[in-house]
């Protein structure tokens, strides 16, 4: 929306302003386009709505009105009525006269309760739509020794089959007590959590009290829109206190990047309304059954009305594989990164007949799978018998094209899956089981407390997306060293249990004078024994009868303390502190 065109008809005596939900965007984010997480206690993040683009028959349009005709045609077109006494009396308001019907009472009746034989409306199950309160208790992943103030929340969410109920999993993070209302109801109910499903953002309750369910009917689940389906959003946004329903259409469906997971799953896109305290609300379609679940929305300068559902296959593959294995064992993902083949010469030189499609490897995650059976440079063709175009995409529906990440998303952990490679122009074939991919930097802490240990006022913990996220703020991409986010970026472990370690600070203390500014940099190595995690750094230090602590640390940086004199000193930096433990529980096992 660069350039502002000038529409046909009256110009509005008053221009009407435009409410801005977002910070004018700096240089450095001027050009990227930034998903947000409907945060359901924001009010930044609110957009006003006008009250007439809620209308479905009355719009308010730009230019000059249209002229009525004598018979205003009714949408319902009740079935003709035998003659009666009628009168007639203008309303004039304006320009315009409208006709009024003086009816009896017994025909006013009759018209508004028509009978249609064979035609039904269907109204979506609002009754299943719950309003979910959490309590939350964040880490704080920079003093990983204790916790942040805790904060209240409100968000959606619906019921399903089996005693259960489905909301965002960002909805209920780091919960320390869920409570459910009913429509309706003033009774609030506390809930449990059965699972949280991190990377597609979808969480799973309970409520133990039988009064709970009575009267309830649990929402029924429908296949995935086309384009151009409609779809009712229904939820507690804010602005109310009351149930909310928004519509709209399918505006696209393709792989989305969810915001809270991290990672890339099917989603749709919708252009109904959904603002903070929809997260985890239904979205049904025009038979009234469940679609998606609203989950996140865009804001940018030039976008409006975008909002983000989880399509139903996303919500049955987490229901499936919470009912098939008791607990969330998350989405399998391929541990490599790829290259597109689309220049006739690439295809060529890596010995590419005309009659074949494909993308080359570029890495593979040593600690994953596919690195026993593929190789860099490898030409993947199909995966499970569907040819992969060599944009990287496979046929979905008529007329559409998918990332071929989608079939490997639609497998459990577990699963065994067939691919198939050109390797020194040879075709070969392959079949493996799949798992969930592990990052050197996590982007999620899954509810565990932060890791760190102490020794003389040196506080080493490892780097998360919320360490940095804690340290940076939000624009952690941008704020954090170079180093950090290419580790971020690129980095693969290169055993199943590496971790990144840093010096997360010093706690000043006489023991470490001249070491204070060092702040983040990563711990390469300990007495010239290599750092794997955190749990192999404090075992060295502990049991180390050296006469000197050594730490090797990036840019060439050393730490030299005296193995007696750094452990003395540590229980008094604790007890200035407030400290209760020099390492973490999970350390001490």
């Amino acid at each position: 929306m660069g350039e502002n065109k000038r529409k046909r008809g009256r110009k509005p005596k008053n221009a009407k302003p435009e409410a801005q939900d977002f910070p004018p965007p700096t240089t450095a984010t001027a050009t990227s386009v930034a998903m947000v997480l409907d945060d359901v206690f924001s009010v930044s993040n609110v957009e006003l709505m006008d009250p007439a683009s809620t209308s479905k028959h009355h719009q308010n349009r730009r230019g000059r009105p249209k002229k009525l005709s004598k018979h205003v045609e009714n949408p319902d077109k009740f079935p003709q009525l035998s003659p009666t006494r009628r009168g007639s009396r203008g309303v004039e308001k304006g320009e315009f006269t409208a006709s009024v019907d003086v009816l009896p009472p017994a025909v006013v009746a009759e018209r508004a309760q028509p009978e249609w034989p064979g035609i039904a409306r269907v109204v979506p199950a609002m009754d299943a739509v719950v309003k979910v309160f959490c309590v939350h208790t964040e880490p704080n992943f920079s003093l990983p020794w204790q916790r942040k103030r805790q904060y209240s929340s409100s968000s959606s969410g619906f019921v399903i089959g089996g005693r259960r109920v489905l909301t965002n999993a960002h909805s209920v993070e780091h919960y320390t007590q869920v409570k459910l209302k009913k429509r309706g109801s003033d009774t609030k109910y506390l809930a449990t959590v059965l699972a949280i499903g991190t990377e597609c953002d979808i969480a799973m309750l309970t409520v133990d009290d039988d009064e709970f369910w009575v009267g309830v009917s649990p929402v029924e689940f429908g296949e995935l829109p086309a384009l151009q389906d409609a779809v009712t959003v229904v939820g507690y946004p804010i602005g109310g206190d009351t149930i909310s329903v928004t519509s709209g259409v399918v505006s696209r469906i393709e792989i989305l990047s969810y915001v809270h997971g991290s990672t890339e799953l099917l989603g749709l896109q919708i252009d109904a309304a959904i603002n903070s305290g929809n997260s985890g609300g239904p979205a049904f379609n025009d038979k009234g059954n469940c679609v998606g679940i609203a989950f996140q929305s865009l804001k940018h300068e030039d976008a409006e009305n975008i909002g983000y559902v989880i399509p139903t296959p996303v919500i049955l593959h987490f229901i499936q594989d919470y009912e098939k294995n008791g607990a969330y064992t998350g989405f399998p993902i391929l541990g490599l990164e790829w290259q597109k083949m689309e220049n006739p010469d690439l295809r060529k030189a890596m010995g590419m007949k005309q009659d074949q499609k494909g993308v080359r490897i570029r890495r593979i995650d040593p600690t994953g799978p596919e690195s026993k059976v593929l190789k860099p440079a490898d030409i993947i063709l199909s995966f499970d018998g569907v040819d992969i175009a060599n944009d990287g995409t496979v046929p979905f529906r008529h007329g559409e094209r998918i990332g071929f990440s989608y079939l490997v998303s639609q497998k459990y952990t577990g699963d065994s899956a067939t691919i198939k490679v050109l390797r020194n122009s040879e075709t070969l074939s392959f079949t493996y089981q799949l798992s969930s991919y592990r990052r050197l930097i996590p982007a999620h802490s899954e509810g565990k407390a932060p890791s760190y240990y102490i020794i003389a006022g040196f506080v080493f913990s490892t780097v998360s997306v919320p360490y940095l996220r804690s340290e940076y703020g939000k624009d952690y991409e941008y704020e954090a060293p170079v180093k950090l986010l290419d580790k971020l970026l690129h980095s693969m472990p290169q055993s199943p249990d590496e971790q990144l370690v840093v010096v997360s600070q010093v706690l000043v203390a006489d023991i470490n004078i001249g070491y204070e500014d060092i702040v983040n940099t990563q711990v390469l190595a300990f007495n010239g024994k290599p750092v794997k995690n955190l749990k192999s750094l404090a075992n060295m230090v502990e049991s180390c009868d050296d006469e000197f602590l050594k730490f090797d640390l990036e840019y060439q940086q050393i730490v030299v303390l005296r193995t007696s004199t750094a452990k003395a000193a540590t229980l008094d930096i604790l007890a200035t502190h407030c400290i209760p433990s020099a390492m973490s529980n999970d350390l001490k096992a």
